[in-house]
């Protein structure tokens, strides 16, 4: 007989009162470094946000009231691939005409924390000013080794591999056809959805372009592109020592990372504030509380490792797959705060554009920072391709 075809679960989190206490000793009792005087964030995060923070999460923040919040969203846990793969399943509440499933996939250092806020702004958009006839089903998944999702026991999946998962995923949910979304490592998962199942993805909007991949002649590049890449390039030997680290011995920070809750959010929130749009301030675009709420799922769920691992795994993807066109219909909104934002004739060379938009505000993290700017690019984007949908 054939096997039977996986089955979602309900999935709620429950974080038992020793492990918090656990978390607050070692918070209360962090070996800090020195830091050379008015050095802020200049060399990395700086000490005294740090302090601060750390002091708050150990004894100012709830966490049960955060975990409470998360279980409100319709959460489950199926099987696919072998592994057991989180995810969040909002059905429209109302729509005026046909539904479009839409599949969001995050980035690094996040989770599916990155949409909590822009979710019931796509299943519920009459419920916020929006017109109902732009209602979505909303499938976010953790990847693998992200969240709540489990992580490999062997190498860690590639952005190809888990695009093929989530196509599986979106089978199992009935899911014939459908729009699919994301941003960082989130738009190479998108993007090889709309390459390996063109037949499945209606049309694929994504916040950026990924990292550039150019083996032709340098004189064919417009002088925006070649601008653009040597721009790529500088940013990468001025912030991309993080990105070194993860596609190489991850591993070698995963220790401290896993052990130093402290070492965590000082990893995660430099890049909080490093890419997003807070001017340099990090809570203008996000609270101590959602700081948290983020920091807090990769300390319990012990993630840090394999989320970075993620990063060594894409490394070794063929350069041939990296430069591979997009064909089906391409959408991109470029927020204003975001790093490395591509000219539209890069866009144009790599993918079947068909929307470029440059919102105002916002940065790397665009739909937890601007949840209604973003909800409405993805509304405008997609509202062409419902009509093409079928279950």
């Amino acid at each position: 007989m054939p096997d039977a075809p996986p089955r979602p679960e309900p999935f709620t989190s429950r974080t038992a009162p020793a492990v918090l206490e656990d978390l607050r000793a070692r918070l209360r009792a962090t070996r800090w470094p020195d830091t050379p005087e008015d050095a802020g964030w200049s060399l990395g995060t700086d000490l005294a946000y740090l302090r601060e923070l750390v002091a708050y999460w150990a004894d100012g923040f709830d966490w049960p009231a955060q975990e409470a919040a998360l279980a409100r969203l319709p959460r489950f846990r199926v099987a696919l691939g072998g592994l057991g793969i989180h995810f969040v399943h909002v059905r429209a509440a109302a729509a005026a005409g046909p539904v479009l499933p839409l599949i969001l996939s995050h980035g690094w250092p996040d989770s599916f924390w990155r949409y909590t806020k822009v979710i019931p702004l796509l299943t519920d958009p009459g419920g916020h000013g929006a017109d109902p006839a732009d209602a979505f089903d909303v499938v976010v998944p953790d990847m693998p080794g992200y969240g709540y999702s489990a992580h490999p026991v062997g190498p860690a999946l590639n952005s190809i591999e888990v695009a093929g998962l989530w196509a599986e995923l979106m089978d199992v949910l009935g899911y014939r056809q459908f729009g699919a979304a994301g941003g960082d490592l989130g738009s190479h998962v998108s993007r090889y959805l709309a390459l390996d199942h063109p037949d499945r993805v209606v049309a694929v909007h994504r916040t950026d372009a990924g990292v550039p991949i150019f083996t032709g002649d340098p004189a064919d590049l417009t002088p925006e592109e070649r601008d653009w890449l040597a721009g790529v390039a500088a940013w990468g030997a001025a912030e991309g020592a993080y990105g070194a680290m993860h596609r190489t011995k991850p591993q070698t920070a995963a220790f401290g990372l896993t052990d130093s809750p402290a070492g965590l959010a000082a990893w995660i929130v430099e890049k909080l504030r490093a890419w997003s749009d807070c001017d340099g301030k990090i809570e203008r675009s996000f609270t101590k509380d959602e700081i948290l709420t983020n920091v807090t799922v990769y300390w319990l769920t012990g993630t840090i490792g394999s989320s970075m691992r993620m990063y060594r795994a894409n490394a070794a993807i063929p350069p041939a797959q990296l430069a591979r066109r997009v064909d089906v219909p391409s959408g991109f909104s470029i927020f204003s705060g975001d790093v490395v934002r591509p000219p539209r004739a890069w866009l144009e060379r790599t993918t079947n554009v068909v929307r470029v938009t440059e919102p105002a505000r916002g940065g790397h993290f665009a739909p937890f920072e601007e949840p209604e700017l973003y909800a409405e690019e993805l509304r405008a984007f997609f509202r062409p391709y419902r009509a093409a949908t079928t279950s």
